[in-house]
């Protein structure tokens, strides 16, 4: 797998497309990280992480509406990519959906959305959109 992220979000999209409550994943700490963010910024119910084997696993209980059934992550897209990595830098941060959405960033300061980073005042990778 020469892509492990996009794996992780591409599995993460396959479970809402197809309406199950849980998915799993291979962990790893960046992978963690972002499951992290996620839960924070309200987009999952909750998470697990599991230490079994060499690599360990992630359990992820999806966030659906109570009364429509629609899930709360409408869109999750891997933008910095190993064949063609994109940076922000402070002045150009994205903005995912006008402010609604949030950008998660690789930065020298570890994981954080785009907002955390502009209130650091630093830049990175941009790893995925999710709104």
């Amino acid at each position: 797998m020469t892509d492990p992220i996009a794996d992780f979000l591409t599995r993460i999209r396959n479970a809402i497309k197809a309406g199950h409550k849980v998915v799993e994943a291979p962990a790893s700490g960046l992978k963690k990280d972002i499951t992290r963010i996620l839960y924070e910024k309200g987009y999952i119910l909750s998470y697990k992480f599991i230490d079994e084997g060499p690599q360990g696993t992630i359990k992820i209980a999806l966030k659906y509406h109570p009364k429509t059934k629609l899930p709360a992550i409408k869109s999750i897209q891997r933008i910095s990519r190993p064949g063609l990595r994109r940076y922000a830098g402070v002045d150009e941060m994205p903005r995912v959906l006008n402010g609604l959405g949030i950008a998660i960033l690789s930065t020298s300061k570890g994981l954080m959305t785009d907002k955390e980073a502009s209130k650091e005042n630093i830049g990175g990778e941009v790893l995925c959109y999710v709104y």
